[in-house]
């Protein structure tokens, strides 16, 4: 029988081979490249009696992958962690198994490079102030992320803990050295970017504190029946989003917008691609809200980012 070598990637090698700019890039490079994010497969779920299990597929340039994950609630009071998983990646002409990575530090690495990669796109000018709602897992990230790309000049935590969120502004002061501290919602008055990590099924603040330079990142969500922003913004803003299908199916801030009418139906949404290949651009004078769902292709695109620095431990597996 002869056997693939199959490199396991596990969280802190995931780390060291990519940074969060160069996952951003990744992503760039992905659309650069011809990808279309209408055509990729939509995520797969069955329901477990402890949770659920979920699968997400892609494939282009060569590359197939997908990610595996369960989400088990319960997990929470066990002290083990509630979503856990994989990623299997397979390419070259036979599509062979190349790498399995860690699934979760590869979700939070490409959920915050996702949000980086939009406002990127959207922002005019570094040196920004920025407000995150949320105090776990991605609240960090996104402030590690956004501190690699851009150049910071204030972070406000916004939390329904005051004590976490006093807690992660004083890591983002400690790790990375940044201006941080704790704030209630009215911090998204003085915000050039808001960004939203949060489970929250209503919106968080009152959206006639944004202002019309303002960039909104709602990240928290991919069910229908969820949103972290409200109708009067969506209504009024420039609306982006990773796929006009996904955000259809998924994206609750923008479902609801239109349900309620301060949306078109169908709505006016500017994609990932419309903004790189210049096809659209922001428009002046208004908000800006991209709203993530999470995709496969860009599971996919920062995984074989990740392989490529060719680092990790093979596993002998035998066909």
């Amino acid at each position: 029988m002869d056997a693939a070598t199959v490199r396991f990637i596990d969280g802190a090698r995931l780390r060291g081979a990519l940074s969060p700019s160069g996952a951003v890039d990744a992503l760039h490079t992905a659309l650069l490249s011809g990808l279309d994010p209408e055509k990729d497969s939509p995520r797969t779920r069955v329901e477990l009696p402890s949770g659920q299990f979920l699968q997400m597929p892609s494939a282009f340039d060569g590359a197939v992958g997908t990610k595996l994950l369960t989400i088990t609630p319960e997990n929470a009071s066990r002290n083990a962690p509630v979503i856990q998983g994989l990623y299997v990646l397979f390419g070259g002409p036979n599509n062979e198994p190349r790498a399995v990575l860690d699934g979760i530090e590869l979700t939070n690495l490409r959920t915050s490079a996702v949000s980086a990669f939009g406002a990127r796109l959207l922002v005019e000018s570094d040196g920004m102030r920025i407000v995150v709602f949320g105090t776990g897992v991605q609240a960090w990230e996104h402030v590690r992320t956004f501190d690699d790309v851009f150049t910071i000049s204030e972070v406000a935590v916004v939390g329904r803990n005051p004590e976490a969120a006093a807690s992660l502004a004083a890591r983002a002061q400690r790790e990375l050295g940044l201006a941080a501290r704790a704030a209630d919602a009215g911090a998204a008055a003085q915000a050039d970017v808001i960004i939203c990590c949060t489970a929250a099924r209503e919106p968080l603040f009152d959206s006639g504190l944004v202002s019309s330079n303002t960039v909104v990142i709602a990240v928290g969500s991919h069910e229908p029946s969820a949103r972290e922003v409200d109708e009067a913004l969506m209504g009024r803003s420039a609306v982006v989003v990773e796929s006009c299908d996904s955000a259809l199916r998924e994206a609750g801030d923008v479902i609801q917008a239109v349900q309620l009418g301060a949306m078109a139906d169908p709505p006016d949404l500017i994609t990932l691609t419309d903004l790189v290949t210049g096809r659209r651009s922001r428009r002046e004078g208004v908000p800006a809200v991209f709203k993530t769902t999470g995709m496969p292709w860009e599971d996919l695109a920062v995984a074989r980012a990740v392989a490529a620095a060719d680092l990790g431990q093979p596993v002998r597996i035998t066909k």
